[in-house]
């Protein structure tokens, strides 16, 4: 199947893209920084020569089942995704064969279970997964409290340390940087980003510009690094980064005006693992085919448009002096550019 330009992935989610550009918008407003949604949304598939997604993502790794009651999407974008299978099969109480090729097992186990056993089993076993629409009710995308004491300063000049990977958290720093913040990218020695395993192109767009460092974590030299900063960006659980020495509480208290950006799929407190496209699915940001059934939107869609918020959310936290810890979910920032209707209120940080 040939690739799609721009235009045409844009035309292929236009509600929703108008959506995205008013909070693009109201970033604009606060930062002066104009924002093109349809290039930060659908470059990378460009580049990559996707193609339309279906049932499955456009990049192949995530696919929509079908399931006793509703609809599941699990991403096996990882070796160690398909290896967890057969044990899934276990959990979920299915007799799938262990040799079954991947998708033909894992359509047969969804087959067979509801939207929410799939999607708990395989998330109790790291595997990405979340039933269509499983956060549409209640959540908040950007959850900001204040931590720390204001200091209002320009964003010229404020030195963004950002510790994430993939793709919503390095688009994040790249607008900071892009409003003249100075951004460190900080890699681990043993876990490299995943984004340098796709396109040359687009890992260089998200990243030009911005210092690089890498760090070996297991040697105590993270708090070092991190104390440098005004602003950090980071995607991991809380717990982890306190084994390292780093707090985002204790980082916010040191000085005045810091900021402190945790990107997750369902917020810092919840272990659940996500990526842009089963993110998406979780949020209710999907499309119908022309049978009705479910279909991805986009590429890895709720990493762009989480980047996007968090860039808006720290623009506005920074612009009342900062101080805030913001926990910015994925899933929840998918889910606000599904709903219908006017574009989503900015979030306050407070």
């Amino acid at each position: 199947m040939a690739s799609r330009s721009i235009r045409a992935w844009v035309a292929s989610a236009e509600p929703f893209v108008r959506r995205l550009e008013a909070v693009a918008r109201d970033f604009t407003r606060v930062g002066g920084l104009p924002v093109d949604v349809a290039s930060e949304l659908f470059l990378r598939a460009e580049l990559a020569g996707y193609p339309e997604p279906t049932q499955t993502s456009a990049n192949g790794s995530c696919h929509l089942l079908p399931t006793t009651d509703g609809w599941v999407a699990v991403n096996l974008a990882r070796p160690e995704d398909v290896a967890a299978l057969p044990a899934l099969y276990a959990v979920l109480g299915t007799d799938v064969p262990d040799s079954a090729p991947p998708l033909a097992g894992l359509r047969e186990a969804a087959r067979r279970s509801t939207a929410e056993q799939v999607a708990s089993a395989a998330q109790l076993l790291s595997v990405p997964a979340a039933r269509l629409g499983a956060v549409r009710e209640g959540g908040r995308a950007v959850v900001g409290v204040r931590r720390g004491e204001p200091r209002v300063r320009p964003l010229s000049g404020l030195h963004v340390v950002d510790l994430s990977a993939l793709w919503a958290g390095p688009l994040c720093a790249r607008l900071l940087g892009q409003l003249g913040a100075r951004v460190t990218k900080v890699e681990s020695t043993t876990r490299p980003d995943g984004a340098r395993r796709g396109s040359p192109e687009f890992y260089r767009r998200l990243h030009d510009g911005h210092a690089s460092r890498v760090v070996d974590f297991a040697s105590g030299a993270l708090p070092a690094v991190v104390a440098e900063a005004d602003v950090v960006i980071e995607g991991s659980r809380p717990r982890a980064l306190r084994r390292l020495g780093v707090v985002a509480e204790e980082f916010l208290a040191a000085r005045p005006g810091r900021l402190w950006i945790g990107i997750t799929g369902y917020g810092r407190e919840d272990d659940r693992v996500a990526f842009g496209d089963d993110a998406a699915v979780a949020g209710g940001l999907t499309g119908l085919d022309s049978d009705g059934r479910p279909v991805f939107v986009g590429d890895a869609i709720a990493d762009p448009v989480t980047g996007i918020l968090a860039a808006r959310a720290a623009v506005q936290a920074l612009a009342e002096g900062g101080g805030h810890l913001l926990s910015v979910a994925m899933a929840d920032c998918a889910a606000t550019l599904a709903d219908d209707g006017a574009a989503p209120t900015p979030p306050s940080p407070c």
